[in-house]
C-alpha cells in the first residue's frame, strides 16, 4: 500500500470515527448496519484514490504535459517514448504555458487528492490566474451537494457567515475533509462574486444505490439526479478499473460486504450528477469558463465526469482540459489513452 493510500485511509478513518460518536442505534446489529452504510461514501473516496493512475506511453497514447515550475526542474526524460507522439520536448510545459492553453477552454478540471493541502493551494493559484485572464468564471465543486445550492448562494450574497455556511450545508457530515483546504477558494469566490456550483449527489442517495441499486430510488429522489436513462453504465474500461480496485481493497481486508455492480452504479450516479450540473452551467452561460474541483478518480482518462459532460454537450462547440494537481501515485501501463492533459510537478510559486 502506497504512502498516499495510507494517508487517504487514515483521513477517512478519522472522519468516520468522529461521526460514529454521533450514531444512535437501538441494538448492536442496527449499529453495525448504520455504520456500514455511513462508511460507504468514504469507501468511494478510498477506491477512487487507489485506482491505477499513470501517464500512459504505449499504443500511441501520448502522455500528458508535465508542468514544471522552474526551468531548472525541466531536465526530464520520458521512459519508452512513443515516437508517434512527436518531439518529447513538446510534453514539457511551464505553469505560464499551461495557463495560456487553459485560457480559451470552456471546462477546466482540477483533479485533487482530497487530503493533500498542496493540491488545494494549487487550485486557488490556478483559479486566481485564470480569473485574471477571464473574470467570467464559475467554480463547480464536488465538495457540496445539490440540495445546498441555495445555502452557498446566500453565503456568496453576504447573507450567511462562513460558520453558517459550514453548518447549513452540513459540510462536516457530508464531506468532512478539512474546511481550511477550501475556505480560501470560497472567500475568493465571494470577494469576486463568482458563481459556485454544488455538484454532488446527496450522500443518502449514493448509499441507497450502493445498497439497493438505481431501481430503488423513489420519484421524489429522482428529482435530485439526472433521468435514469442518462445514467450510463456502459463504459467497460471504467467498470473494470473500479472493480479491480474494489477487489484489491477487499483482498486487503479493508472492504465491506457490498455488491460491486451496485457499487459501480452508485459511482456512475455520482459522476453523471456532477456532469449534468456542469453541462447545465455551460449551456446557460456559454461565455463563461467552468473550473471543476473534484477528486482525481472522477477525472482520470475522462471516464468519470469529462466524458459525460461531452455527451451532454455534443451539439455544442466546447473544449475541456484536465489538470492533475500532483503527480499520480501508481505506474501500471495498461490504458491506451493519456490520464490527463497536464500534471503538475511540484508546488507552484
Amino acid at each position: 500500500m502506497t504512502k498516499y493510500i495510507k494517508n487517504k485511509l487514515q483521513a477517512s478513518v478519522q472522519i468516520v470515527a468522529h461521526k460514529q460518536r454521533n450514531l444512535k442505534t437501538k441494538n448492536k446489529e442496527g449499529k453495525r448496519k448504520t455504520l456500514f452504510f455511513y462508511l460507504l461514501p468514504f469507501t468511494f473516496y478510498f477506491l477512487l484514490s487507489s485506482l491505477p493512475t499513470y501517464a500512459e506511453t504505449i499504443n500511441n497514447a501520448c502522455p500528458p504535459k508535465l508542468v514544471f515550475t522552474t526551468p531548472s526542474n525541466r531536465d526530464f526524460t520520458f521512459k519508452d517514448w512513443d515516437k508517434t507522439c512527436g518531439n518529447p520536448k513538446n510534453y514539457i510545459s511551464s505553469f505560464e504555458q499551461m495557463l495560456l492553453e487553459l485560457k480559451p477552454v470552456n471546462v477546466v478540471y482540477l483533479g485533487e487528492n482530497h487530503d493533500n493541502p498542496e493540491d488545494h493551494k494549487n487550485q486557488l493559484k490556478i483559479i486566481q490566474e485564470l480569473y485574471k485572464r477571464n473574470p467570467k468564471i464559475g467554480i463547480a465543486m464536488e465538495m457540496f451537494q445539490r440540495p445546498y445550492q441555495e445555502v452557498i448562494n446566500q453565503y456568496l450574497a453576504g447573507k450567511l457567515t462562513e460558520k453558517e455556511l459550514i453548518e447549513k450545508s452540513e459540510y462536516a457530515k457530508r464531506w468532512g475533509f478539512p474546511w481550511e483546504n477550501y475556505a480560501p477558494i470560497l472567500k475568493f469566490a465571494k470577494e469576486k462574486q463568482l458563481s459556485i456550483i454544488a455538484l454532488n449527489t446527496p450522500s443518502e442517495m449514493t448509499r441507497k444505490v450502493a445498497r439497493e441499486g438505481l431501481e430503488s430510488l423513489t420519484l421524489s429522489e429522482q428529482k435530485l439526479i439526472p433521468p435514469l436513462s442518462e445514467i450510463r453504465t456502459d463504459n467497460e474500461e471504467y467498470r473494470q478499473q473500479l472493480q479491480a480496485a474494489f477487489q484489491q481493497h477487499q483482498a486487503g481486508n479493508h472492504g465491506y460486504s457490498v455488491d460491486v455492480e451496485k457499487f459501480f452504479q452508485a459511482q456512475v450516479l455520482w459522476d453523471e450528477t456532477m456532469a449534468e450540473g456542469i453541462a447545465k452551467f455551460v449551456k446557460t452561460r456559454p461565455n463563461y469558463q467552468v473550473i471543476v474541483l473534484a477528486g482525481q478518480g472522477h477525472i482520470i482518462y475522462g471516464y468519470g465526469i469529462p466524458s459525460r459532460v461531452a455527451r451532454r454537450l455534443k451539439a455544442e462547440k466546447f473544449t475541456q482540459r484536465s489538470v492533475l494537481l500532483s503527480p499520480p501515485d501508481e505506474t501500471q501501463p495498461k490504458q491506451k489513452k493519456a490520464i490527463a492533459d497536464f500534471i503538475l510537478q511540484g508546488g507552484l510559486r
